[in-house]
């Protein structure tokens, strides 16, 4: 990586992809929320990018939705305006992934183009877009499982999908971390080969306690897909007992005994609270333990901002719960989440050159 050309902008264009993965999660989030996931019940890579522009057009397509379980259960008095509601919604999620195709495809090729990428950098983005055509895949996977007999995607696959999106993000911001900070890193060992040799042992320790914290807010994030999926929010609306219970009734009544972590609502809920309250005893009591050892200022600006969105993040997931999950704060809990990922993802990265 170290013989890139213009490594600054090749990170910028990997934070703009970041950005635009991030809005897409966003957006997915707002999709599922509406009710609007399976209004496009055809996958149309390339002549879905058109919406419909006449009025027999839109027609067309809501003939076709009225073929499927979701309008004969859920939706039977749908009217055409109503259709296009939830249409664009699912329309707008659709076109935004074929943004970030082209955002991240042809930079690449011009990039490759130009000899700025050097070769053991080509692999990485070669990757990086396989990743996100799967991602592609993998999301119509996702809608077929709720265009069958059950009006409702798989929440296996919809954590999948929620999954791969975050490791995609993960890896596309790593890197781009890199890249910028590589040139100040060789910087910083020079000017600070005469530094307080106990300090950066103690700063060492701390690196797989924060890569650690990364990936359990990814499996706590994943948790929360399986919430979404199960619709397990709009059970048990009272914190912090569920109902009158620290520990609920029923959470092994399925068999084999595994499968209520993934289909029994009162165990799917549980398992999240669980995991958000031992992340967040953790994430404090990281900070407490990274803030005493007087970090650099790039780390312990991070650790504040941590702390901050920590907050938010369990205040906007109690009030989700609390209030029976109203879209605007559910969109905000999930947007909540990945930031809170980005921040660990940049904690570990700054961590790792201290």
């Amino acid at each position: 990586m170290t013989s890139t050309k213009h490594p600054k902008i090749i990170a910028l264009w990997l934070f703009i992809c970041c950005a635009t993965i991030y809005s897409m999660v966003v957006l997915g989030g707002a999709t599922r929320l509406t009710g609007s996931g399976l209004s496009m019940v055809q996958w149309e890579p390339i002549m879905g990018s058109l919406p419909p522009m006449t009025e027999s057009q839109w027609l067309e397509k809501f003939e076709q939705y009225k073929q499927f379980p979701e309008f004969k259960v859920k939706n039977p008095t749908m009217d055409l305006d109503a259709f296009k509601s939830i249409f664009w919604f699912e329309y707008s999620h659709r076109l935004l992934g074929r943004l970030i195709g082209i955002i991240f495809f042809f930079p690449m090729v011009f990039f490759f183009y130009k000899g700025w990428v050097s070769s053991s950098l080509k692999p990485r983005l070669i990757a990086m877009f396989i990743l996100g055509g799967l991602q592609g895949l993998l999301g119509w996977y996702m809608v077929k499982s709720g265009l069958v007999n059950n009006p409702d995607v798989s929440q296996y696959r919809l954590a999948a999908h929620l999954g791969l999106a975050l490791f995609v993000y993960a890896y596309i911001l790593w890197l781009g971390m890199d890249l910028v900070f590589e040139q100040d890193e060789v910087h910083n060992q020079a000017s600070t080969i005469n530094n307080d040799l106990k300090k950066k042992r103690l700063m060492n320790k701390l690196k797989p306690f924060s890569l650690f914290l990364s990936f359990f807010v990814f499996i706590t994030a994943i948790s929360g897909g399986f919430v979404a999926g199960l619709k397990a929010g709009h059970a048990y609306n009272t914190f912090p007992l569920m109902n009158g219970q620290l520990i609920p009734d029923g959470l092994f009544t399925l068999e084999p005994g595994w499968i209520n972590f993934f289909e029994n609502i009162t165990t799917v809920q549980f398992d999240h609270r669980l995991l958000v309250s031992l992340l967040f005893i953790s994430l404090i009591v990281f900070y407490c333990i990274a803030i005493r050892k007087k970090p650099p200022r790039s780390i312990s600006v991070g650790l504040h901002l941590m702390l901050v969105i920590l907050f938010i993040q369990v205040s906007l997931g109690i009030s989700t719960l609390l209030l029976h999950v109203p879209v605007l704060l559910a969109i905000g809990h999930q947007a909540g989440a990945l930031l809170l990922f980005t921040i660990m993802l940049y904690l570990g990265n700054q961590i790792k050159r201290s």
